[in-house]
């Protein structure tokens, strides 16, 4: 086990749950899932050597989650299961595909963990060059497990990655979610967030860009990849320079589960290969490298959306989408 995890490059720190996907005959269907979760094996299909951090448990739905990382090649750093049950996801899907959820998450194996635990763990990797969280992990009830882990790994040099994959519905006081939130940002050196969770943000700005604006100068980070749904995505940067990119032609969309997570697996993919520093943004990007980035990403998530439930692409699907399909870019 040292070995493997001297090999590591990303730790992931979130949930892992089961998502029951309503279908149209009102049964549900069940599907490995949570945003963090879906983070990890869409990393490790693409390459990257990746470590999640959060324990399992021993009930039938968390060895199979168990069972889908360890074949993904994700390493986990409590390899032990525990007692708790897994987390559920109820999710309703509109015309468009996109979801809805409802959580069952008292009491439940992701969340039988704590700073000390998250940290030790990633101390014990010698490459870790990079940690990812967000989602069900920003809720205020888990502040004292992944806040002072948060800032352990900033003050290890490590790049803070935050996915503000918010979910407002499930949250009792919106208004201590997003305090909460924005505070958690604050410890990111690249935030991923969606247009929609600006806008629950309650952000100055009357458009999704000038929102993120206003987050970059309300932060320490020094980039935010903003995806914009069916228009693509954006790369702003604490320096000032604005880069989008779009697929050119309308795809296919069954439904968009797990569409962020293999997006923000793309984007970290190409910002390893890269060798980026944790302050990139905050000095001039070329837009080879932004090119590089979005399209990387925005292909991760096209291979997703494709398909029913989050199945996250391999890096040769990727790459061979890339080489087939033109995207738009500007920057």
């Amino acid at each position: 086990m040292q070995q493997i995890h001297a090999q590591i490059q990303v730790a992931t720190a979130g949930e892992a749950l089961i998502d029951l996907i309503a279908a149209a005959d009102g049964r549900f269907e069940p599907c490995l899932g949570g945003a963090v979760y879906n983070l990890s094996r869409a990393l490790a299909r693409q390459g990257v050597a990746t470590m999640y951090l959060n324990p399992l448990s021993k009930d039938r739905l968390g060895r199979q989650l168990a069972a889908a990382l360890v074949q993904d090649g994700v390493v986990l750093a409590q390899p032990k299961p525990v007692q708790q049950v897994t987390s559920l996801a109820v999710v309703n899907l509109d015309a468009s595909g996109h979801p809805s959820y409802a959580f069952y998450r008292e009491g439940v194996a992701d969340r039988a963990t704590n700073a000390v635990t998250l940290t030790q763990a990633c101390s014990q990797a010698e490459s870790l060059a990079l940690v990812c969280t967000g989602a069900l992990a920003l809720s205020p009830d888990d502040a004292e497990t992944y806040l002072p882990w948060l800032a352990a790994q900033r003050q290890a040099g490590r790049t803070v990655v935050i996915d503000a994959n918010l979910r407002p519905s499930v949250m009792p006081n919106l208004e201590l979610y997003r305090r909460h939130v924005l505070a958690a940002l604050q410890f990111a050196d690249v935030i991923k967030a969606s247009d929609e969770d600006l806008n629950c943000l309650a952000l100055p700005g009357d458009n999704p860009l000038a929102q993120a604006r206003h987050l970059l100068q309300a932060c320490r980070a020094s980039v935010i990849a903003l995806t914009l749904g069916s228009q693509g995505a954006a790369l702003l940067t604490r320096h000032g320079q604005l880069f989008t990119a779009r697929e050119s032609e309308p795809i296919s969309v069954v439904d968009t589960v797990g569409a962020g997570d293999c997006f923000l697996a793309g984007w970290v993919v190409t910002l390893l290969q890269h060798h980026l520093p944790t302050d990139w943004g905050s000095g001039a990007v070329s837009p080879e490298v932004a090119r590089d980035l979005l399209c990387s990403a925005i292909a991760s998530a096209s291979l997703c959306v494709m398909q029913r439930g989050c199945v996250p692409p391999t890096r040769s699907e990727v790459l061979d989408r890339l080489e087939t399909v033109a995207l738009d870019f500007a920057g």
